[in-house]
């Protein structure tokens, strides 16, 4: 699978511009913000229906229009495949698989798949639980429909129940048969959420391993851990025993939501012991398990996009990441770069067919 093309209008910094892309290694240099960047969400808005950096669809558009379109063609299964974004300032955003919209953005993920390695990904350690919460289910959801529906369910059950605690609290009343019907389908949601959320992370615990120890030459320890409430009980007995403290707080306070991903070195916080250097090797060795996870169970390679990691990596660690793209690890790979020289060094020493584009 790979992206033949894209053309984006009114996206961000572009009026209109039309890119036709090699099958392997496509890069992008140029200065800072001059829209490397902004190519690259283009083409992982077309697998998520979303910014990755940009949660705010509305500040997608170019200042001062009043829409954007992404249009782009994929090959698949031997296919060509037409994926199509809009939006419209004050309507709801579209997508269309080879014209035919979707009713629910659910249904399109997983396939595209795609990876993307930036700068931002440093969120996934300095911000709260919620960042790493999304990174684990993005993960399941592009292989498993079934547990994002179920995923999406129980937040939308969780907000009934949020709401109803607000209401007994206004009122001063306290009905114990209504919410009871839904601490029974939050357990239900939420137990099978946890059961496929602990499932995931045992099967990516060692390749995520793996990928560390390739990266960093086995010279540190790190660890990947998953905590939930559910370890402890079943979330209807949680959801039960912290009843007055959710009458206190007016929201459900334990359950699936509130699950966390610990990253860990030499079993201490790496947002508080790790430097730069090993935060970074975490969050590439993190993504590229996810990649690697991703291909295994779907049996096809993700696009990869590289946004600006060269820049903080030493030799050594770009030299073992080229030589995963000379070894056909990956699949099609997209690159930015703010330095055209390096960018030229890096894929002359790599024996793949690449385009370059000056933006």
């Amino acid at each position: 699978m790979y992206l033949k093309k894209i053309s984006l209008f009114n996206y961000k910094n572009f009026s209109e511009a039309n890119f036709d892309f090699d099958s392997k290694i496509n890069c992008f240099v140029g200065k800072n913000g001059i829209g490397k960047t902004n190519v690259l969400d283009a083409i992982y808005h077309l697998s998520y229906g979303k910014s990755y950096f940009n949660p705010l669809a509305v500040q997608n558009i170019k200042h001062g229009e009043e829409f954007f379109v992404i249009d782009a063609e994929f090959e698949k299964n031997e296919r060509t495949e037409q994926i199509v974004c809009s939006l419209k300032k004050g309507q709801k955003k579209i997508l269309k698989r080879n014209g035919k919209a979707y009713d629910k953005f659910s249904d399109h993920i997983g396939f595209i798949p795609l990876v993307i390695i930036s700068p931002a990904d440093r969120d996934l350690i300095v911000e709260g639980s919620e960042t790493r919460r999304k990174f684990m289910d993005s993960v399941i959801s592009q292989l498993d429909s079934h547990y994002l529906q179920q995923l999406i369910q129980y937040q939308k059950v969780m907000s009934q129940r949020n709401a109803l605690l607000k209401y007994f609290a206004l009122n001063h009343v306290f009905d114990t048969d209504t919410l009871s019907i839904y601490n029974d389908q939050l357990n239900g949601f939420g137990n099978y959420i946890f059961e496929k959320r602990k499932e995931f992370i045992e099967q990516f615990i060692p390749i995520f391993n793996m990928h560390h120890q390739a990266i960093t030459g086995s010279q540190e320890t790190v660890q990947l851990v998953y905590e939930s409430h559910l370890f402890e009980k079943d979330l209807l007995s949680l959801l039960q025993e912290n009843i007055n403290k959710d009458r206190a707080l007016h929201y459900t306070s334990v359950g699936i939501h509130k699950d966390d991903l610990a990253f860990d070195i030499d079993e201490h916080p790496i947002k508080k012991f790790g430097s730069q250097g090993q935060q970074k090797s975490y969050l590439i060795a993190l993504k590229l398990a996810q990649f690697e996870f991703l291909k295994k169970q779907s049996g096809v390679k993700p696009i990869l996009l590289f946004d600006d990691i060269f820049d903080k990596l030493d030799e050594s660690r770009v030299a073992k990441i080229i030589e995963m793209v000379n070894s056909d690890t990956f699949g099609q790979l997209f690159i930015s770069d703010t330095h055209p020289e390096r960018t030229e060094v890096i894929l002359k020493s790599t024996h793949q067919s690449y385009k370059i584009f000056n933006l």
